[in-house]
């Protein structure tokens, strides 16, 4: 099959294309590189069946030569990461939006499947100990910009359900903050990437707020895996699915394992939010899925514990540092 992967050389992409190569089909992948890093995709340089275009999602022209010219789209192109959204919140609208509508009618126009990458970010600030796909988002105003991600994400997914009504072969995943190799070392789009990297180089871990908050990491493979059951599995069709790993954990104690898990000597410092992103700045106290929609539907369930993630994690920063 050949496969077009929005953002493939992306952080997720990257490793669902690793995926997808491994058994056997023909990958095209679209990036602008504004997140991607083309290390991540290098090593398939030289395979016959990859082929890299450097490009914008929301170019309708080559968007449509790519569409028309595939049989299966993955669609993970996006602005993501707190950092990027705060930095351009228009530019995160214009890219999630415009960039998921364009890619979804040109699906509908050419009969093709195509995968929706969203975000637990729709769920805003729900306070619900386990979020299910039919759990209602709680949003912060505009003056709050970390909130029109969310927006944008959950607008991407009303356009996937809608273009469904009309036929179209969509489905949707909502990520919980994968992570692995290959991850920002800046920890623009991870608090974990921002943990190794403080804890490698010796530098205060920094933990925003009081670290009560909790999150649940997913490890890469397992974000890859629901993704291409999501995108292949006939039962997943006009539905969303939560793909992360139930264990829920304080940011607080995901700071302390990394210490430990990287030995290192780096003191844990708190960081009130207000001076990390700003006055206006919102936070959800709580974001862990509930996943049983996947695994009923999928036979989807996340494998790789966080202590053994972590430390492969921790391994590939310290190869590539070294």
């Amino acid at each position: 099959m050949r496969v077009l992967v929005t953002g493939g050389a992306g952080f997720i992409g990257s490793h669902l294309v690793d995926e997808l190569l491994a058994q056997g089909h023909e990958v095209v992948v679209l990036d602008d590189f504004s997140q991607g890093n083309e290390a991540n995709i290098a090593h398939h340089f030289s395979n016959p069946s990859f082929r890299l275009v450097r490009g914008d999602v929301t170019d309708a022209s080559l968007m449509e030569s790519l569409v028309r010219d595939c049989e299966l789209i993955y669609h993970l192109a996006a602005v993501v990461g707190v950092y990027y959204v705060l930095q351009d919140p228009l530019r995160t609208i214009r890219v999630n939006v415009l960039g998921t509508e364009l890619v979804l009618a040109l699906a509908q126009r050419y009969r093709r499947r195509v995968l929706v990458a969203s975000s637990s970010e729709v769920y805003g600030k729900s306070r619900k100990s386990r979020l299910k796909e039919t759990d209602n988002g709680v949003f912060g105003p505009p003056e709050a910009s970390r909130w029109c991600y969310a927006l944008s994400k959950s607008l991407d997914e009303h356009m996937a359900l809608a273009y469904h009504r009309l036929g179209l072969e969509v489905s949707v995943v909502r990520y919980f903050n994968a992570y692995g190799p290959r991850l920002d070392p800046r920890g623009y789009g991870s608090v974990i990437a921002r943990f190794i990297s403080q804890a490698l180089e010796g530098k205060p871990i920094t933990v925003y707020g009081d670290g009560s908050q909790t999150r649940s990491f997913t490890y890469v493979a397992d974000t890859v895996q629901g993704t291409i059951l999501a995108a292949t599995l006939p039962q997943a069709l006009g539905k969303i699915f939560n793909i992360g790993n139930g264990r829920e954990i304080s940011i607080l104690e995901l700071a302390e394992l990394v210490k430990e898990k990287a030995a290192s000597s780096s003191p844990i410092v708190f960081v009130p939010y207000s001076e990390a992103y700003g006055p206006d700045f919102e936070e959800a106290r709580k974001r862990c899925p509930d996943t049983s929609k996947a695994e009923r539907i999928l036979g989807f369930k996340a494998e790789v514990p966080l202590e053994e993630g972590l430390e492969r994690t921790i391994r590939w920063f310290k190869e590539r540092k070294g």
